[in-house]
């Protein structure tokens, strides 16, 4: 078992998350800051659950729609930030998703839980990270669905495999070097701390990518959304 410090950190930085995320969907959908890429409605409450205590703070920061003239523009930092964020979500959702899998299975490999989290991550992290990016651009563009798909693959392949190795190479630490026996499982909160911080660090190894993408013209930067000064009277 871990220690209690880790384990009260781990419920502190987990219920940070939920609360964040529960802020975020009812800044969107109570107060009507929708946002113009319907997606992203997704992308920053998931964002939020792995961010932990910042979530509120990078929403606010690169998602929250803001008052600013019409013709203001996303500083490039910015932009990039959001392109990274909206692949994560995607990544996250299918990592969630197979942890549970996997715990639920009883699964392992070499009796090892570690190899079919690998696998069967990757395949729903790379599958919800394309769709995430085929949501961004089929409504704003003119597209057929398999020309979208197609862009969504070029724009985040390796995006996905960049979030990925940023987790995978953390889980592994975790593994052989943090807890190796026994092994943290999900059913414990620390299990889900280690999760937030290895997402945290996928988020980071996925940047660069998205700055050379980007910058190659693969895929175009998103924006923080903004809302129109009211005129005055």
């Amino acid at each position: 078992m871990p220690p209690n410090w880790l384990t009260i950190i781990a419920w502190l930085s987990l219920v940070s998350g939920f609360l964040s995320a529960g802020a975020i969907l009812f800044d969107i959908f109570a107060r009507g800051l929708r946002q113009p890429v319907r997606v992203m409605e997704a992308v920053w409450p998931l964002t939020a659950l792995y961010a932990g205590p910042i979530g509120w703070p990078v929403y606010a920061y690169l998602g929250r729609p803001k008052l600013t003239p019409a013709d203001a523009e996303t500083p490039r930092q910015q932009g990039i930030a959001v392109s990274a964020t909206h692949c994560g979500a995607g990544c996250t959702l299918g990592d969630i998703i197979g942890e549970w899998a996997v715990f639920a299975g009883s699964l392992t490999i070499a009796g090892a839980a570690l190899w079919p989290e690998y696998i069967i991550d990757f395949v729903l992290a790379f599958v919800f990270g394309i769709l995430f990016q085929y949501f961004a651009i089929k409504p704003m563009s003119g597209l057929t669905r398999r020309q979208a798909l197609g862009h969504a693959l070029r724009a985040d392949a390796l995006t996905v495999i960049a979030f990925e190795i940023g987790l995978f190479g953390w889980m592994a630490l975790v593994f052989f070097v943090l807890f190796p026996g026994p092994h943290l499982k999900p059913g414990h909160a620390a299990y889900w701390l280690m999760m937030q911080v290895g997402m945290m660090l996928g988020l980071a190894t996925s940047y660069p990518v998205n700055v050379w993408l980007i910058a190659h013209r693969v895929k175009h930067a998103m924006h923080r959304p903004t809302l129109p000064r009211p005129v005055p009277a």
